[in-house]
């Protein structure tokens, strides 16, 4: 067993990478779906919240059983890992446009608390002085894994079908790699959940405000991810292209994929100019193609692609730093039950954003649903400002703001 630092963190973001392409492999056939089975807007935006929201339950049932320290966390990921490619897999025998579908997804999202957050902790047991580069570096992971499911609709475009079993397939190899991957350290207790201090935490204001920032990026992220492939569908379909389906994944692919460089940046350089600093350009930046990405379907396609490349670039590079607030703006003893109400309020946010997209898109057109999704951005802009007014903000990144 090789046990190297490069190699160990190489092994566990390879892994977290194919693992997490689990969480958009439906999503990513969503096009050949409908297609097929007619299935309708409610149901396309429960093939992605169901998800969330499973993640939202995963990790909030993770955090009160305190399952990441009772459970070792190889074993702990490779389970969850099966268990969510199993059912993935078994969204192949299971009627499509029907409720047990969703239930699969929901139980995907439960595993993915044991994916993403624990691949962070056995990350983190081989940081030396570089937790937000291997944070940025995780992040990264997850928009990889994101984008995925999109390139593998090309590279197998004979059905639907292959892009789930080759998703599965690649989370049991990482399942099983996973295993034998060498870790820096003991790791360390994760933080428990207290309901009995969210009014506290909530009563910190710049705490709060670092929330809201990120409760702004989540409206926008996932709804993007989600949706920026079905809307590429159509405006090459269009364009009368030949093979609109191909275009479209690999476009969604480039576009999400790119994203891990993003993310990779935020870290590098929040940690040198700033959290906040890094936070108000991205949101700036990605509010800014929301408002004007859905106008350009009948654009030069050279245009479209340019702009939804920035916007996925700068929808991610944010993510990890409002994290990174909240771990350096809580107490101590408050980090667990804090991170964990962030998110989960910041995932069911991004529920309803998912949600909303096609039933504005339907009504509005593209252009009014992406503008929508700019809310979140403006909103998230003005609380990152405000906190960085505050005395508290030298607090974050050695005093950097």
């Amino acid at each position: 067993m090789r046990t190297g630092k490069s190699f160990a963190v190489s092994m566990i973001t390879i892994c977290q990478l194919m693992a997490l392409a689990l969480w958009f492999s439906a999503t990513a056939v969503l096009p050949q779906l409908r297609s097929e089975f007619g299935i309708g807007a409610l149901q396309s935006s429960l093939f992605t919240s169901a998800v969330l929201l499973g993640f939202v339950l995963g990790t909030v049932i993770s955090a009160i059983l305190g399952l990441a320290d009772r459970i070792e966390p190889r074993r702990f990921w490779a389970a969850s890992a099966i268990i969510a490619a199993t059912a993935n897999l078994m969204i192949l025998v299971v009627p499509i446009d029907g409720a047990v579908v969703i239930v699969l997804r929901l139980i995907t999202g439960v595993c993915m608390a044991g994916i993403y957050p624990i691949g962070m902790k056995m990350v983190a047991t081989w940081s030396r002085g570089d937790t937000g580069f291997l944070v940025g570096l995780l992040v990264g992971a997850l928009t990889m894994g994101s984008a995925m499911p999109h390139l593998f609709a090309v590279a197998v475009p004979l059905d639907w079908r292959y892009v789930i079993i080759t998703a599965s397939i690649t989370a049991y190899i990482a399942a099983i790699a996973v295993l034998f991957v060498h870790l820096g350290g003991t790791p360390g207790r994760s933080p428990r959940f207290d309901p009995r201090m969210v009014g506290k935490i909530w009563s910190n204001k710049a705490l709060r405000h670092a929330c809201y920032g990120y409760f702004g990026h989540m409206w926008e992220l996932y709804a993007m991810w989600g949706w920026i492939g079905l809307f590429l569908y159509g405006a090459f379909s269009d364009r009368v292209m030949d093979n609109p389906g191909v275009w479209s994944a690999l476009s969604t692919f480039a576009i999400v994929g790119i994203g891990a460089f993003g993310s990779l940046a935020g870290g590098y350089y929040a940690d040198r100019i700033g959290r906040t600093t890094v936070t108000i350009a991205a949101m700036i930046v990605s509010g800014t193609c929301a408002m004007v990405a859905g106008g350009l379907s009948d654009a030069p396609i050279i245009l479209l692609i340019v702009v939804c490349i920035v916007w996925g670039i700068s929808v991610i590079a944010d993510s990890a730093q409002f994290s990174s607030c909240v771990i350096e703006l809580a107490d101590p003893h408050q980090v667990g039950t804090a991170l964990t109400l962030q998110n989960a309020i910041g995932f069911l946010i991004a529920l309803v954003s998912i949600h909303l997209v096609p039933v504005v898109a339907d009504h509005a057109g593209w252009w009014g649903a992406f503008a929508m999704l700019a809310g979140g951005p403006v909103l998230g802009t003005i609380a990152m400002v405000r906190l960085r007014m505050m005395p508290e903000a030298i607090q974050l990144a050695g005093g950097k703001k």
